[in-house]
């Protein structure tokens, strides 16, 4: 039965030095090919993922730094737009104010006038009321003397 065993074993020698040749021929024929070509198709998709990671990332930041400096620019016009507002209000209550001392200035010029049209008024009506009471007097005279 030793003797069975060992003639089965020495036939199936060939077919295992066979079945080892096949390996290897499989292997660096077949499998290290296919294994480059998944290997570069890997890298190809990894590589194209990091570089879409890293352009949003980049993008990201850039829309960060786009953003302050839209607020940043926002506030600047706020600020100068605040500004030009107070001016404006400075020089409208400056111009108001000056309306004002122009009229009351006037309106002190107009009073000075008033009032010495007022007086020569009054002496004028004295001197014609003292005219006229001495006419009306002579004329009540003359009527009773005549």
């Amino acid at each position: 039965m030793l003797h069975a065993l060992g003639e089965i074993l020495l036939r199936a020698v060939p077919t295992f030095l066979l079945l080892i040749f096949l390996h290897f021929y499989m292997k660096s024929v077949f499998f290290k090919p296919l294994e480059k070509v998944l290997q570069a198709r890997y890298e190809a998709t990894e590589g194209a993922r990091k570089l879409a990671q890293e352009s949003l990332a980049r993008a990201a930041d850039k829309a960060g730094q786009y953003e302050s400096a839209l607020f940043a620019a926002k506030s600047e016009i706020y600020q100068a737009q605040e500004e030009a507002f107070r001016d404006l209000q400075d020089q409208q209550s400056a111009a108001v104010a000056g309306a004002r001392a122009a009229a009351e200035a006037e309106i002190q010029q107009a009073r000075a006038l008033l009032a010495a049209d007022i007086a020569q008024a009054k002496t004028t009506l004295a001197a014609e009321s003292d005219a006229l009471a001495g006419r009306i007097a002579d004329a009540i005279l003359r009527r009773s003397a005549a």
